[in-house]
């Protein structure tokens, strides 16, 4: 059993960015919504209270039940955490004379030891709050301070129960790392044994356990999750394992047989099916996105459904869900609501009777990444772009046809091989090419023509929850324009999309 830590979210934006560090730190830790404390915390060694959007002083501010945590086992409270251990017992928050926000210093650190052990005073912290501490807890000892907030830190005299007003878990947050390692490893005394190494030997021995002598389906889509739940499964059950990847007619440029071949020597059973006039056939006419995303969820499941029954005595459907789909698919009922319901949560039909596994439903994305390397898949499979479930689809502004889809194919390859050709594949976390639903006029030799405009987006992201767009070279973009124009008939102009998420998101759909 790992040394588990147990986060409770308040609502925070910067929740997942607390597991993220603890995970760097090679701890295992799981997000929990503030109101539902595990009944069994005997596997939890300590516990982080999140930041929250919402005030301590509100009528109807988050209150979780400590009484088996506070006093119990080393408690963090960050921001709101570290608000509502002063408002509840027996210190005094009030509203801020002004609006503490972004970056500030450390000038005092009262105790140079336990969670503040080698910073140093005038350190960077971030703050994020409209509140501050006023006085402290019962048995509360001021630990550092600001020029403008006295108690930007302190701990309860006799427990191990801590609290700091900043978020450590942010970049600007100078020393972050080095506070949450003091607090863990030093503090709560947990040992660092979440590893890559230790994750594949854990899981493959519970999927062993599990599934049995059972069989397994798995839906390939080429990316990297499916992938190594794929790799991980044919470790644990090897033959039992069918996988099944399925051509929508919305992949890109000679995807599907690229991905069959890349598959071929990494010893899976795959079955490739081109079903493509199936989906096309299901899109006629569909132009707004959430239906276009509902035709193709229903046309894979019919496909996948019939490809399952000729496998015979299937018990388990397999699934590449990973920890920010299972995150984003929990409510945490007040202080955020569920961001969307993802595809890979739930949402099976009746008539499918499987059993699921999803044995990366832990991980967040670099990690999955880390466990890959660990399986010895091929750095180039493991390092591929993010691509949306329904394809294409989604980078087709309007009704989609053949055509359009031949035209963004074409447009998407020179895109990506251009990045590759310049060495910016790696460097960026997402890129691919929109056709918009206008025309444009431009001129071709002496001809004027009336035809479709193009949009380039590339991202920089950790886990697609923000993303800020790639700076380019005017050079690279100078050359894939020509390129397009010149050798994608039907295109007339191309743009390039400086958005930054939020508010924009990565897809236009």
């Amino acid at each position: 059993m790992h040394n588990n830590v147990l986060i409770l979210d308040f609502g925070s934006q910067y929740t997942q960015l607390i597991a993220r560090r603890v995970r760097e730190l090679n701890i295992y830790c799981e997000i929990h919504p503030y109101h539902k404390v595990p009944e069994d915390l005997s596997n939890f060694k300590a516990v982080i209270l999140s930041g929250s959007p919402f005030s301590v002083r509100a009528e109807d501010a988050a209150h979780p039940d400590l009484s088996k945590i506070k006093g119990h086992k080393p408690l963090l409270g960050v921001c709101y955490g570290a608000q509502y251990l002063a408002h509840y017992y027996g210190g005094k928050v009030a509203p801020s004379d002004m609006r503490e926000y972004g970056r500030a210093n450390l000038t005092t650190i009262h105790d140079h030891n336990g969670i503040f052990a080698g910073i140093k005073e005038d350190t960077q912290v971030w703050m994020s709050h409209g509140d501050t501490i006023a006085e402290l807890p019962e048995n509360g000892v001021r630990l550092a301070s600001t020029n403008d907030i006295a108690n930007a830190a302190y701990r309860i005299d006799g427990e191990d129960t801590y609290a700091i007003q900043f978020h450590p878990e942010v970049y600007h947050t100078t020393d972050g790392k080095l506070l949450l390692e003091n607090f863990l490893i030093h503090i709560a005394k947990i040992n660092a044994t979440w590893t890559p190494a230790a994750f594949v030997e854990t899981t493959v021995q519970e999927l062993k356990d599990t599934i049995g002598d059972g069989k397994v389906v798995l839906g390939l889509s080429g990316g990297v999750d499916s992938t190594v739940a794929a790799v991980l499964l044919n470790k644990a059950i090897g033959d039992n394992l069918y996988c099944i990847f399925v051509n929508n007619g919305l992949l890109r440029k000679n995807e599907f047989q690229s991905v069959l071949d890349q598959y071929k020597g990494m010893g899976l059973n795959v079955k490739g099916v081109d079903a493509s006039a199936r989906f096309l056939k299901a899109l006629e006419g569909e132009s707004e996105p959430e239906a276009k995303r509902k035709a193709i969820g229903g046309a894979f499941i019919e496909v996948f459904d019939a490809e399952a029954h000729l496998v015979e005595n299937v018990d388990w459907l397999a699934q590449g869900t990973i920890y920010p789909d299972v995150i984003e698919s929990v409510s945490v009922n007040g202080p955020s609501a569920t961001i969307k319901s993802h595809h890979n949560v739930g949402g099976l039909p009746d008539f499918m009777k499987l059993k699921i596994v999803e044995p990366l439903r832990m991980l967040f994305k670099d990690e999955v990444r880390r466990v890959g390397a660990e399986l010895g898949i091929d750095a180039e499979l493991l390092g591929r772009h993010p691509f949306p479930g329904p394809g294409l689809a989604v980078r087709i502004l309007g009704d989609i046809t053949e055509d359009k889809v031949r035209i963004l194919q074409e447009v998407d390859a020179i895109f990506i091989d251009g990045l590759k050709k310049w060495d910016l594949y790696d460097k960026v976390w997402q890129a691919g090419a929109i056709l918009l639903p206008v025309q444009s006029v431009g001129v071709m030799g002496d001809e004027r023509t009336y035809e479709k405009a193009v949009v380039l987006r590339a991202v920089e992201s950790t886990d697609g929850m923000t993303a800020d767009w790639v700076n380019l070279p005017y050079e690279f973009l100078r050359e894939t324009s020509n390129y397009i124009i010149n050798r994608v008939k039907g295109v007339n102009r191309v743009v390039y999309d400086i958005s930054s998420k939020p508010p924009a998101t990565i897809e236009w759909e």
